[in-house]
């Protein structure tokens, strides 16, 4: 039992892992060492991953959209993430399936975890991902989009639905991979961002 202890990833997970993701046994046991120095209880607690998280938007407010990130990782609901779970969510946001991150986006937006998603669901999370765009950045975007508001009726229009009707996760996936600009409307992704770390690259 006393692997965490010694420093070691059990060979049980990084089996499992190196069988879900697409990381290597190598990055995994790296990864590990590093969780292990930030958290030393083999755990991060909610309030530890908005801190991580807000490092990655020091000039925005994520904390609401980090709850709800932290709240769809937690697989088991029992308020931390161990390794295995913060390792899978890497891997779903940055190099899982589409469908796979389609997943990940239904269980984000799916706020009280009933299996549907309803407009006030997707209002709330839309609201979250609004905090962390720059004033400058909701300038730029286009007139039937640049609130919450006028953004979450945009993605439910696409997805055909009445006001109080509900949305499950295979409309949910399949009325995004058929159509690019709701895939754009639901993800946190400003271009500025991305701009930045095109840059970084040598």
């Amino acid at each position: 039992m006393g692997n965490s202890k010694s420093g070691a990833l059990s060979k049980e997970i990084l089996e499992d892992l190196q069988l879900n993701t697409k990381f290597t046994e190598e990055e995994l046991c790296a990864w590990y060492q590093s969780f292990l120095k930030e958290c030393p209880s083999g755990r991060i607690s909610r309030k530890e991953f908005e801190s991580i998280y807000g490092k990655f938007f020091p000039d925005a407010d994520p904390k609401a959209y980090a709850q709800h990130v932290f709240r769809s990782f937690d697989t088991n609901s029992d308020g931390t993430l161990d390794f295995k779970e913060y390792v899978v969510a890497l891997h779903m946001t940055t190099g899982g399936k589409p469908t796979q991150k389609l997943e990940w986006a239904f269980s984000l937006y799916d706020v009280d975890g009933n299996g549907t998603i309803s407009k006030s669901e997707v209002l709330e999370i839309v609201m979250a991902i609004f905090k962390m765009i720059s004033p400058e950045d909701v300038k730029l975007l286009p007139d039937d989009e640049n609130t919450p508001e006028k953004r979450a009726e945009k993605i439910w229009a696409y997805f055909g639905k009445k006001d109080d009707d509900k949305l499950t996760e295979q409309e949910f996936i399949e009325g995004t991979m058929a159509n690019k600009d709701i895939l754009r409307l639901i993800q946190f992704e400003p271009q500025k961002v991305k701009e930045k770390i095109k840059e970084k690259k040598p």
